[in-house]
């Protein structure tokens, strides 16, 4: 019989040497000839599919079972050589060989890969709800199969293969549960499409976790994913998810380029000359942690005028005690990665710093320190020469660090020297920019270094009115910073002029809200001036009542502006309600002493 004899190992030979070809030898092609083995291992496919007639053996059922792998392996070939309407074609042929037969176990680990293949087939083609069907599909097999029969399946693979050589039951549990996570990790990917973003993220959460159980994954790429769910986590500050998540990237990255990928022994992971930015990614991650923490810590303690608010600190601190430790146990069993000796390691690294409120000075201080640690690490790989953008972003970071520490501080002249530290850093970059090519970011920073010194302004105001009478050194600080945040406010307002130097009359949606504070803070500014001559006094105030009015006529030309400046506007009709006396008054003043 043929089949016995040497047809059907002549056979698989051919299946394996196509295999080969695709996975092995395709990766040495030149750029000349990117698919050289690929077309090469297609020729033999289609041998194959010739012989097999001739080497049948088993009856009709593994015959179908055998065309449905050629066509898999066809249309998989199809797709790698970016020909999508043959590999859809051979892909649909191999589900409806299968159909019949698709819950038993030479059937369905073929059926799934099949139809995630078609899943990523139809993502290429930007046609995702029809990607989705395909995967969701595969999802509901896969979970129907464990529930009424469970074993494991065969692997496609073994369908060319002599009866010594199949696999144990051992290979076929991980390689059967490696096509399951592949499903999910496309659906995760789908979902992110269709934003529909909750979902994207449990099914990235459910991927990650299933790559560590599996040992299926490559560090670098598991690590950079894991650090990106941490950003969702963020975004709805859940922060012992997101610390977890960091953790577990920080360890699992520190594997990179010590052991060999588990995702395929005979395969290096591509990422590995991209090893310091990677992590410098990761540092970045860990920076917006810290500060997201600090900043919700900070929303949720502060009163009405924006300082902390200590009967608030007392009961949060009572809550916390109380709730702490049952809710970490629930919440921890859900989102644990990773066997015990990987847990252990991110455990160790989770304990550098906090998930929960920092609730004072103490507890912030901590979570800062980590985060500047952060920053340097980060500013290592994105230099200013080369990566000018990333390298501001990070030092904005680092600024808006200093900023919520400050928050925390009691003592003002402390808090003013953190201020201090944020224009240190902040001005150089800011001079060193060119206007023609970072025109948004010289921008952000005028506005950042404005807001600073105005903060600054305000806190030696305060220590001024501690002291029984404002010595010379105090006027002229406070009359220095005023100047400074007006320099930087009116740098902002004239970045907006036109090339004839012509302000906006209407403001784009997307500066109006900067613009309107940054006329508002120098009316105030204006109003903050101390001097002794009543005639400069005078002009101080006649400027300050021009900027306060310029924003009630704006907001009475154009009340769509109104919502985005309620307050500012509000405070700006009383001042020009009462400005106008208050100049009087002292202009009476003044003409008495004439």
């Amino acid at each position: 019989m043929a089949a016995a004899g040497g047809g059907w190992t002549a056979v698989c030979e051919k299946f394996r040497a196509a295999r080969t070809l695709s996975a092995v030898e395709s990766l040495k092609d030149p750029e000349t000839e990117p698919y050289r083995s690929k077309y090469s291992a297609r020729a033999l496919l289609q041998e194959v599919k010739q012989l097999l007639s001739a080497a049948e053996e088993g009856g009709e059922a593994v015959l179908a079972v055998r065309r449905a792998v050629l066509e898999y392996e066809l249309g998989v070939n199809h797709t790698d050589t970016e020909e999508l309407s043959a590999g859809d074609e051979h892909l649909q042929r191999c589900t409806q060989l299968l159909e019949p037969h698709r819950l038993s176990p030479d059937c369905v680990s073929l059926y799934i890969q099949a139809q995630n293949n078609l899943g990523i087939l139809w993502s290429q083609r930007d046609e995702i709800e029809t990607a989705q069907t395909y995967l969701e599909s595969a999802e509901a097999l896969y979970n129907q199969y464990m529930k009424e029969d469970g074993n494991p399946p065969l692997d496609p693979s073994e369908h060319f293969m002599a009866e010594e050589e199949k696999l144990t039951d051992q290979e076929r549990s991980k390689r059967f549960e490696k096509a399951y996570t592949h499903t999910l990790y496309y659906l995760a990917q789908v979902y992110q499409h269709l934003e529909m973003i909750e979902k994207a993220a449990q099914y990235c959460h459910t991927t990650l976790k299933r790559q560590l159980e599996y040992c299926g994954y490559y560090p670098v790429e598991w690590a950079r994913n894991a650090a990106t769910l941490s950003q969702y986590y963020l975004s709805k500050e859940c922060f012992m998810e997101a610390r977890h998540c960091l953790a577990a990237a920080s360890v699992i990255f520190s594997q990179a380029g010590q052991v060999p990928s588990a995702e395929d022994s005979d395969e290096t992971e591509p990422d590995q000359q991209d090893l310091p930015e990677r992590k410098a990614e990761i540092a970045r991650c860990w920076i917006k942690y810290c500060l997201n923490l600090l900043q919700s810590a900070r929303k949720l303690l502060e009163d009405n005028i924006g300082e902390l608010d200590p009967d608030r600190q007392l009961e949060l601190k009572a809550q916390r005690k109380k709730e702490e430790d049952e809710k970490e146990k629930g919440r921890k069993k859900a989102v644990l990665f990773g066997t015990s000796d990987i847990c252990d390691s991110v455990l160790a690294m989770e304990e550098k710093v906090s998930s929960v409120y920092p609730l004072d000075f103490q507890e912030a201080r901590e979570v800062f320190l980590v985060g500047q640690n952060y920053v340097q690490e980060a500013k290592e790989f994105f230099q200013v020469d080369g990566y000018v953008t990333d390298h501001i972003e990070i030092v904005q970071d680092h600024s808006a660090l200093f900023k919520v520490l400050a928050f925390f501080e009691e003592d003002y002249e402390r808090r003013c020297k953190m201020h201090k530290r944020r224009i240190d850093m902040l001005e150089p970059i800011y001079t060193d920019l060119n206007p023609q090519y970072y025109l948004l970011v010289r921008r952000q920073l005028q506005c950042e270094l404005a807001d600073t010194y105005y903060e600054m302004m305000d806190l030696k105001v305060a220590i001024g009115n501690r002291l029984e009478k404002l010595d010379s050194h105090t006027v002229k600080k406070i009359n220095s910073l005023a100047q400074f945040a007006i320099k930087y406010y009116e740098l902002f307002l004239d970045s907006l002029r036109n090339p004839d130097k012509v302000f906006p009359e209407k403001l784009e949606e997307d500066v109006l809200r900067p613009a309107m504070v940054a006329k508002f803070h120098i009316a105030r500014l204006y109003g903050k001036l101390i001097t002794s001559d009543s005639k400069k006094q005078l002009e101080n105030m006649q400027t300050s009542l021009e900027y306060y009015t310029f924003l009630v006529d704006y907001c009475e030309k154009y009340p769509d502006a109104v919502p985005a400046v309620e307050t500012e506007l509000e405070l700006s009709k009383e001042m020009v309600n009462l400005l106008p006396a208050s100049m009087e008054r002292l202009r009476a003043k003044v003409s008495s002493f004439v």
